[in-house]
């Protein structure tokens, strides 16, 4: 009797504990009860069992369910997001260094100068050190880009409906294969040009696997609060891979040319299984719900910054849970606002970009710098520069824009600022290593800051635009297409600077210029757009609360 007496008194506490908590939570005491209730539920279970909840859903990653295991309780929700920035950086790292190492190896497969017409680095590779060696280089480019581009366009359709986490890991095994096989080519004395224009191809196809999963799984992860300076860190991956598969390539260069592709294709292999192994696609993937992590962490915060800190950027609940939601489809998705002025900018922007990254350090080794030629190795090592400029270029756009709250204004701006940066590398770099070495850094910031910036903020403001109602299945086709279209201006510019660079260099310069004011250009009515809101906006004496640039909400 007694024990049942104080059985009867301790459910009674439990009630008076659970009832004025739901009075104070009001609307959405439901919600409070029941997680309450869920609590008290877990830690009766844990006490008696003396052991933690740590249930995982079956899907997840094999080492997300050993990680869980081992530690005996599930992971916190920043724990899988460290994961995420992590894994997704290695992972689209490797993609760039295996992307590199073609540039690298021009330089041994073409010795020959265009200025001069005489050897500066090795008797070459047949068919590229013949005549035209620098066109046959040119054609691989266009037919790796050219696939890549198209393959994008489909690789974002495929990956807003199946796991991302397998798609990416069949993307990069398969860009590790064919990396390696070209290199192959050296060992097995291949000096069919259609043998390495199939791999390029088929390479180009695999490539297209990585941006929109990264972007998606990022996506699904992290908030709008300061989306353009996350970003635009996270997409430094971009650059280091560059400047990693620059070293790595021109290190292994002295043994042949093979290593350069081989030891990178192994590496992006080995990549791959660790993406496999270990990335949690979106919060449900791994038995967490976004929405407690949003209610402990503004906790922490003042009332004023409780909004979009940990909120994903794809949330489906945000209007109606009960909606299923479909696949964005892809002609839907060209007609969200301001996704065809960014695509069609992003299209001259890598152009410009891509140019310098699979001509470079051909460009450096054909080109007397304070009147001597470099080697083939300084040539690459000395190229890594324009990537570090890079780095600095992307996280400063993403700052900028998000202080400004002015994505278009900041692209733009970049995009106007590399024309006389490529006026004077062209003219004056050749003066002396240092002079090259600051020009390089310079350039390669105002080049690659714009590109960096529309393919990671601008692409998931856009992926996340009002007009989709909280879709969550838009990002990947959204990125994609900005992407894809960029991409297939990044087929162009090289494949004409192997044609004009036979010629002249300063014709080539002449093109990326152009190529540079036409990016702006596009962006004109967004810009105008962006000053209009904010000159109305200071006239009322008005402060900007959202995250995203008004020309995204308003074009």
């Amino acid at each position: 009797m007694l024990s049942m007496q104080m059985a009867s008194e301790m459910n009674q506490e439990a009630c008076c504990y659970v009832s004025p908590f739901k009075r104070l939570v009001g609307p959405i005491g439901q919600v409070g009860y029941e997680r309450t209730q869920l609590a008290c539920s877990s830690y009766s279970s844990s006490s008696m069992e003396n052991e933690p909840n740590a249930k995982v859903p079956p899907a997840a990653a094999a080492g997300i369910r050993f990680l869980v295991y081992t530690k005996k309780s599930s992971l916190s929700f920043k724990t899988n997001q460290a994961i995420v920035l992590i894994v997704t950086f290695l992972a689209y790292t490797s993609y760039h260094a295996t992307r590199k190492t073609t540039s690298i190896i021009k330089s041994s497969l073409d010795p020959q100068s265009p200025d001069d017409k005489t050897l500066v680095g090795g008797s070459g590779w047949a068919p590229f050190n013949g005549a035209n060696g620098t066109q046959l280089l040119g054609d691989l480019d266009l037919a790796f880009l050219f696939v890549y581009a198209i393959g994008m366009f489909f690789s974002g359709h495929i990956g807003d409906r199946m796991n991302l986490r397998i798609f990416l890991t069949i993307g990069m095994v398969g860009t590790g294969v064919l990396t390696s096989l070209f290199g192959v080519g050296y060992w097995a004395n291949i000096h069919s040009f259609y043998y390495y224009l199939i791999v390029q191809m088929l390479a180009g196809l695999f490539q297209s696997t990585g941006w929109p999963s990264v972007v998606a799984v990022v996506g699904n992860w992290f908030g709008k609060t300061k989306r353009g300076l996350i970003m635009g860190i996270w997409n430094a991956h971009t650059s280091i891979g560059n400047i990693s598969g620059s070293l790595m390539a021109s290190y292994f260069l002295k043994y042949g040319w093979g290593w350069s592709m081989v030891v990178p294709g192994f590496m992006i292999t080995l990549l791959g299984l660790l993406v496999f192994l270990l990335l949690p696609v979106d919060p449900e993937s791994v038995g967490l719900d976004d929405r407690d992590e949003e209610e402990e962490e503004e906790d922490n915060l003042p009332t004023t910054k409780k909004i979009d800190i940990t909120k994903p950027l794809l949330n489906s609940k945000m209007f109606n849970s009960k909606i299923k939601e479909s696949p964005v489809g892809f002609m839907e998705a060209w007609k969200i606002p301001g996704v065809a002025p960014y695509a069609f900018c992003l299209f001259f922007a890598k152009l410009v970009a891509y140019t310098f990254l699979y001509w470079l350090p051909f460009y450096i080794s054909h080109t007397a710098i304070d009147g001597e030629y470099l080697s083939n190795e300084a040539a690459g090592n000395l190229s890594t520069l324009f990537d570090v400029g890079g780095v600095v270029g992307g996280i400063l756009a993403g700052h900028i824009s998000d202080r400004l709250n002015a994505r278009a204004i900041t692209a733009a701006t970049f995009m106007y600022c590399a024309i006389p940066a490529l006026y004077l590398y062209r003219n004056y770099g050749h003066i002396s290593v240092p002079i090259n070495v600051v020009l390089m850094l310079v350039t390669g910031m105002f080049v690659n800051g714009p590109y960096a910036l529309i393919t990671t903020a601008v692409s998931t403001d856009l992926g996340t635009h009002r007009s989709l109602r909280g879709n969550s299945r838009a990002l990947a086709t959204v990125t994609a297409i900005i992407d894809g279209t960029g991409s297939i201006g990044a087929a162009v510019g090289p494949l004409l600077t192997g044609y004009i660079s036979t010629q002249s260099w300063t014709a080539v310069f002449t093109m990326l210029m152009v190529a540079a004011f036409v990016a702006g250009l596009f962006l004109t009515r967004l810009v105008v757009a962006e000053i209009s809101t904010k000159w109305r906006d200071s006239r009322y004496g008005l402060t900007a609360s959202i995250s995203r640039s008004p020309a995204v909400e308003q074009v």
